[in-house]
């Protein structure tokens, strides 16, 4: 059964960054599917970015050109730079798996993944 622990969330001005790290453990195959996701309250969770274990990734349009996701494979853990954060996106941030295939369109939605951690937050202040 596979188990995420993430970590590195924190409280950033607006403007700045953070990482977030998120430690897979109990995968069975070598393929497999991951996801950033978010949630600000009274929100709907929304898929933030995603990679494969062939390093394919997606990342949704807000995110473009500030969010970079990565992974080490030697350490099973997955990243998520995030620079020029704003307080709109203040949220509570999981990372979440699946190892059955997941097409490229669907790899942003919160109904593609099975797995997910317990998520940190990320507070933006203004």
């Amino acid at each position: 059964q596979v188990q995420l622990v993430e970590s590195g969330g924190g409280s950033v001005q607006s403007g700045g960054s953070l990482r977030l790290s998120c430690a897979a453990s109990g995968y069975t195959y070598s393929t497999y599917y991951m996801g950033w996701f978010r949630q600000a309250p009274g929100k709907e969770r929304e898929g933030v970015a995603a990679i494969d274990s062939d390093g394919n990734t997606n990342y949704a349009d807000s995110v473009k050109g500030r969010f970079t996701i990565s992974q080490d494979n030697a350490k099973n853990t997955m990243y998520l730079q995030m620079n020029t954060l704003k307080p709109e996106k203040t949220a509570m941030y999981s990372c979440e798996a699946e190892e059955k295939y997941i097409s490229r369109w669907a790899r942003l939605l919160k109904t593609a993944y099975k797995t997910w951690g317990q998520g940190t937050q990320v507070t933006v202040s203004s």
